[in-house]
């Protein structure tokens, strides 16, 4: 487990800064909400007559006149977008860093397999994601307690599990990506995370256009359905850690055999 805890340790600032950045905005949203919340209801009726654009982020059908409606969406889409992004760097970024920096020979130099490379590679990333969201959970309940709120239990642990997977489906693909880099994948890996990201707002906005709700994790994270229906669509999780299953598959057997110098 050395290299689980060398790779923790060279990324502990990223995972600091991201985890703080999504943290600290939640809490933002959180504590202006009841400034607010007078004003929510024609706020919500604003947004529910906008047509295309309300459907999009599922504003049509939330209430922001309440905590829920108002987290839903506000505090969704930074959780969403941030762990995805942060998901993103470091599922893309941990393979191939170590050709980019030229310390590849020096790992492999060392008795450890590929394979276990790649396991405890992988294990690192997944323990910085469960710290992120461990954090970013705690301060939103805390936060919300201190406004004096009452908390929408289910809902809110169902949201912040969907947007966990999502970060993990995101990680898995973007992982299997990254074993065929050899250069930077910053760009790759936002690249994908915002692609996902655009799909599920078409997916939204015409019925012809449901089927790419298949191919982006955003589809189960989308508060609107999750609060309507209070349930996760299983249908849609599965397929995306069919996804994520795949991508690391594929970093297993590309990187095994992959011809490194």
């Amino acid at each position: 487990m050395i290299l689980l805890k060398h790779e923790l340790r060279q990324n502990r600032i990223s995972l600091l800064i991201w985890t703080g950045a999504i943290t600290f905005m939640l809490a933002i949203c959180i504590f202006i909400y009841p400034e607010m919340k007078g004003e929510m209801e024609s706020i919500s009726d604003v947004f529910a007559d906008m047509g295309s654009f309300s459907a999009a982020f599922g504003m049509d059908q939330l209430n922001f006149g309440t905590l829920l409606g108002y987290y839903s969406i506000e505090c969704g889409n930074t959780l969403g977008l941030g762990g995805a992004f942060f998901a993103a760097l470091c599922g893309a970024g941990v393979l191939a860093k170590e050709e980019k920096d030229r310390t590849v020979e020096f790992l492999l130099s060392h008795p450890i397999s590929r394979a276990k490379v790649v396991t405890q590679k992988l294990l690192a990333v997944f323990a910085q994601i469960l710290i992120l969201n461990v954090v970013v959970y705690t301060v939103s309940i805390l936060s919300m307690v201190a406004v004096g709120e009452t908390i929408p239990w289910k809902e809110v642990n169902l949201l912040h599990i969907a947007n966990f997977l999502l970060q993990i489906e995101i990680t898995g693909i973007c992982f299997g990506i990254s074993a065929f880099l050899k250069r930077g994948s910053l760009g790759i890996g936002l690249g994908i995370a915002v692609m996902m990201y655009f799909l599920n707002l078409i997916s939204n906005l015409t019925e012809s256009a449901e089927f790419l709700k298949h191919f982006t994790p955003f589809a189960y994270t989308d508060g609107a359905s999750i609060v309507a229906n209070v349930e996760l669509d299983v249908k849609l999780i599965a397929i995306g850690m069919v996804y994520a299953v795949a991508g690391i598959g594929i970093a297993y057997w590309k990187y095994t055999k992959k011809d490194i110098v």
